[in-house]
């Protein structure tokens, strides 16, 4: 039987019917663009050389984060010629698999950090992080003398670690249980310079495929 005016009429006349069938329908509406999104983040594949963070680089990177240095830095290599020649190659989802949340970012006031890793030495980074205008007389990236003073807590990054588990990074009893010998005197500074470290580090393995890529 068609609808006819007075059906909606019945509807449009009463708030609590309309109500109910407006969110029905903003519901399935949510559902059918949302559900494809879920179904596509769970079948994402890490990219070749991509590994959950061990212990030292996840306190590393969410040292990182808490120190908002993705305000100022972005990790996310865009599919342009000069942004591919000046970084190496760009970005893929699955290079941030096992990021939550992902660092891409857009802002610049410094250079993208997506490729940083083996770039510079280890003592590089930890001078450049303790006083950054001893390289770059212009830059005004703070200083965080902090980091070299603090400790980092090895129950914290287990409890980390189970947390990343049940939202499914691959861990094992054994990376859990031996986290905190694997930061055993390390200080914050150690763990930041190891994150960046290693970043970028399916670079190597994709560089060829991309290789000449706009």
């Amino acid at each position: 039987m068609p609808l006819r005016y007075e059906h909606f009429e019945a509807i449009e006349k009463h708030v609590g019917k309309l109500a109910v069938l407006i969110a029905i329908m903003v519901a399935i509406g949510g559902l059918a663009e949302l559900t494809p999104i879920f179904v596509e983040a769970h079948s994402v594949k890490p990219a070749p050389g991509v590994k959950p963070y061990d212990a030292l680089r996840l306190a590393g990177r969410d040292i990182y984060v808490r120190e908002a240095c993705y305000q100022c830095h972005s990790q996310m290599i865009r599919t342009l010629r000069f942004e591919v020649q000046r970084y190496g190659p760009y970005t893929t989802v699955g290079d941030t698999v096992y990021d939550r949340p992902f660092q891409w970012g857009s802002k610049r006031t410094g250079p993208d950090l997506a490729r940083i890793g083996g770039k510079y030495s280890d003592q590089w980074h930890r001078l450049h992080l303790l006083k950054p205008r001893d390289f770059v007389p212009e830059s005004n990236m703070p200083n965080y003398p902090w980091l070299a003073e603090r400790e980092l807590d090895g129950g914290d990054i287990q409890a980390r670690m189970r947390a990343l588990r049940l939202l499914g990074d691959p861990y094992t009893d054994a990376d859990i249980v031996d986290a905190p010998d694997v930061v055993n005197g390390k200080t914050e500074l150690d763990a930041l310079v190891a994150y960046l470290q290693g970043l970028g580090a399916p670079g190597g393995a994709r560089a060829a495929a991309t290789e000449g890529e706009p």
